[in-house]
């Protein structure tokens, strides 16, 4: 895969890559508003890139409102947005350097789900599988066991991380794991902070770098915010779209989500002073321990 040419002098490279679902809401606000900040204070590059590989989930204007929140919430990203609609033949070429560790699956939900919670490899030796197939990764050598920039020491027990994991769904589309992969090599991405919902996902990211011989980036899971325990703010929990004309409540709001304590004598009543402030004493890396976080409202 040939890289971007997005370099930066400290040599970090960064990135906040949603999904054009739905608007923004305050939980991936302060995900966007951390990358942000992190990339920032190590002098490095912040990319933006739109995961709109899910096409049938993609909501028609939903990246120009994602567009317009970031803008109004003084997060301006460095380069151009990576549409991953636009690079499926990119995606195409690394599925087939993949082609040693793929093998083709039939297997339908129902009946994974009736064999057990994770799929158990049932296509891995089938001569014959019918069409319409995912293409599936040989999940051989799980990485369950990594170090977090923020949480440590981590190890993952999740049953669905030494599965063998999809990289082609069935409809034909690229599957995330895939995609994300690539893209983050593709666009020279060697710090990623995102949230600890995440978290589990990254043992199949780390295998996937590893077959591709390419180099691992640094991870950060930052703390999910949640209205109570396991309810995080989502748009499959109906988290209310933050609004641009209240900015910097918004911006309040999500750093203390993060646990920074906003000094009360200085003026922060502008974004330009918020994002100035944060970028100086909001220090990413000291966050640590926390998976969840519970705010009283988005």
């Amino acid at each position: 895969m040939t890289a971007t040419n997005m370099h930066s002098p400290s040599g970090y490279i960064g990135r906040f890559a949603p999904s054009p679902t739905g608007p923004l809401h305050l939980g991936s606000l302060a995900t966007a508003l951390a990358s942000y900040l992190h990339a920032k204070q190590s002098k490095g590059k912040w990319l933006l890139r739109m995961e709109d590989i899910d096409t049938p989930r993609c909501v028609a204007g939903a990246d120009q409102l994602i567009l317009q929140t970031l803008l109004a919430h003084g997060l301006r990203w460095d380069g151009d947005v990576l549409y991953q609609s636009e690079s499926l033949q990119r995606y195409s070429d690394v599925l087939s350097s993949l082609a040693q560790y793929t093998y083709r699956c039939d297997c339908t939900r129902a009946q994974i789900k009736a064999r057990g919670m994770a799929y158990d490899g049932h296509c891995r030796k089938r001569n014959k599988v019918d069409s319409p197939y995912a293409i599936r990764f040989r999940h051989q050598v799980p990485v369950q066991i990594f170090e977090d920039l923020l949480l440590g020491n981590v190890q993952i027990d999740d049953p669905f991380c030494t599965e063998d994991f999809v990289l082609k769904r069935r409809d034909g589309l690229f599957a995330y794991h895939l995609v994300v992969v690539a893209d983050d090599i593709y666009q020279g991405v060697n710090t990623i902070v995102r949230g600890a919902d995440l978290l589990a996902t990254t043992s199949c990211h780390l295998a996937l770098y590893h077959a591709l011989h390419a180099p691992t980036p640094t991870y950060a899971h930052l703390p999910v915010l949640a209205t109570a325990p396991g309810m995080k703010l989502s748009k499959q929990n109906h988290a209310p779209a933050v609004d641009d004309k209240v900015a910097v409540s918004n911006l309040h709001k999500a750093l203390a989500g993060l646990g920074f304590v906003l000094p009360q004598q200085q003026d922060l009543s502008s974004v330009s002073a918020i994002i100035e402030w944060a970028e100086e004493n909001a220090d990413v890396s000291t966050l640590s321990g926390v998976r969840e976080v519970i705010v009283e409202s988005a």
